[in-house]
């Protein structure tokens, strides 16, 4: 019989929640490093994006994505859909809801998505603990758990770390014995032109206005070092919104508000990848895209 000791357990969970409640934040907290961009803006993953996190005994990859809504768009039928079919291939789920919001009709629609995916444990997480009182989080944790039968429901904060070795713990012993699914260092397994086109989105998503966020896109066309230079990435980018009204609120008067995501796009790029960068950023008029599956597709939302 082999020692207990020696097991090694690795799998997949992911967090769902409606929009903005935390789960990309809280992705990153436990990663230990910024795998998926972050916004007050709702909607603003797009992608099941893949962070893992590493431990002597495990190794654990977490699944961010979008936030679960009612659809009014092709793009945010895609996103719900994206959601679904993580769901059922995942080892654990954690249901994300704030501490610091009521309980309300999003919560319970995506309660009663989880109680259709029968096989997988499902684990609460109140977010967002270092925003409500002690008595908040209290009457979060007793609404919660009125809600459904949960595996466990563990209150957290991704800001100050509390509670988060605790949550790892609780997702981790719910997968199963298993090699590690990754080379060990790695802790994400997005390419690079992705996590930079989203870095650029992240960037375009703070001082826009409300209704801006789900217009924008961001595709990276070209990467790579620049001829003769070892110390100097070259990336072109273009950003596409749906209407020229757009184009104008993200150039901003005289181009200073484009110039500004360009610059606070390229030091976080330059962070990740620990490389001087230089970032050639433009923007297109891509008519009602959200609404157009060609272009949808030419975008990378895919059926």
């Amino acid at each position: 019989m082999s020692d207990a000791s020696n097991d090694f357990h690795a799998g997949f969970a992911c967090f769902v929640g409606r929009p903005n409640v935390g789960k990309s934040t809280l992705m990153n907290a436990l990663v230990g490093t910024k795998v998926a961009i972050t916004s007050s803006k709702p909607q603003t993953t797009r992608r099941a994006i893949r962070g893992i996190v590493h431990r002597p005994e495990a190794q654990l990859v977490i699944v961010d994505t979008p936030g679960f809504h009612r659809p009014r768009t092709l793009l945010g039928e895609r996103l719900d859909s994206l959601v679904l079919s993580t769901l059922t291939e995942v080892d654990v789920i954690g249901f994300c809801v704030p501490a610091n919001e009521p309980i309300g009709k999003g919560d319970r629609f995506i309660t009663e998505k989880l109680a259709a995916v029968k096989k997988t444990p499902v684990v609460a997480v109140v977010t967002k603990c270092d925003l409500a009182s002690r008595e908040q989080v209290a009457r979060q944790l007793l609404a919660v758990s009125e809600l459904a039968e949960f595996a466990e429901i563990v209150p957290v904060s991704a800001e100050s770390g509390e509670q988060l070795d605790v949550l790892a713990d609780q997702l981790v012993a719910r997968l199963p014995e298993s090699p590690p699914l990754y080379a060990g260092g790695e802790l994400t397994d997005e390419p690079e032109q992705i996590l930079v086109a989203e870095l650029i989105r992240e960037a375009a998503l703070e001082g826009v206005r409300d209704e801006l966020p789900h217009s924008i896109a961001v595709v990276v066309e070209e990467m790579g070092p620049r001829e003769g230079r070892d110390d100097l990435l070259d990336i072109y980018a273009f950003m596409y919104v749906e209407r020229p009204s757009q184009k104008a609120i993200v150039i901003g008067p005289g181009g200073a508000r484009l110039k500004d995501v360009g610059t606070r796009a390229r030091q976080q790029i330059e962070a990740l990848l620990g490389s001087r960068v230089y970032l050639d950023l433009r923007i297109k008029v891509a008519k009602e895209w959200q609404r157009d599956p060609k272009q949808l597709r030419r975008l990378g939302f895919y059926d």
